[in-house]
């Protein structure tokens, strides 16, 4: 008999592989339900439910986890670069429930140039993450309340995770260390 590892650290029988795929579809369609023309696509992969979202609703997508649903720790932000595709870029949200041990993950596109909402309102904590997101991929958030370097120094030219920047760096008679 095949015994996956469930998420609560015990083994389970197959036969309930069953009824977490119905709570992850559930989850998934209570979603949709209530943000039906926001969510573009759906997934699950490893017990982990993937939710597309439009940009434009990422607050409001955020807080209904959040509140209605007790996803209650955002436990990652990160953005992702896809050049030379199109959009550009993806902010990733990972939260996490601690009363039903579940994780989703919340995925927005944006081209570059275009900005995303701050979820500061709902988490304090996402704060950091989104200045190292901006820090690293230039990913501008709306409504931040100190959305400034946090990793590097003012004055650096760049942001250094992006796919165009270059390996080497920008240039080596620059100093790598600020002055001061």
């Amino acid at each position: 008999m095949y015994l996956p590892f469930s998420r609560a650290g015990k083994f389970r029988a197959s036969s309930s592989l069953v009824d977490e795929s119905m709570a992850e579809k559930a989850l998934i369609e209570k979603v949709r339900q209530r943000f039906p023309s926001e969510v573009l696509d759906s997934r699950v992969f490893r017990d982990e439910v993937t939710l597309v979202v439009r940009k434009d609703a990422i607050v409001e997508i955020i807080r209904y986890l959040h509140d209605d649903l007790a996803f209650d720790l955002l436990t990652d932000l990160c953005g992702v670069d896809h050049f030379p595709s199109h959009p550009r870029f993806e902010v990733v949200y990972h939260l996490y429930s601690l009363k039903q041990n579940d994780r989703v993950r919340i995925k927005a596109s944006l081209e570059e140039g275009e900005t995303i909402s701050t979820v500061e309102s709902i988490w304090k904590g996402a704060n950091w993450y989104e200045r190292e997101t901006f820090d690293l991929f230039g990913i501008v958030f709306e409504n931040h309340s100190n959305l400034k370097r946090i990793l590097l120094w003012d004055e650096f030219d760049g942001h250094p995770l992006r796919k165009d920047f270059p390996t080497e760096g920008r240039d080596f008679e620059k100093p790598v260390i600020p002055d001061g």
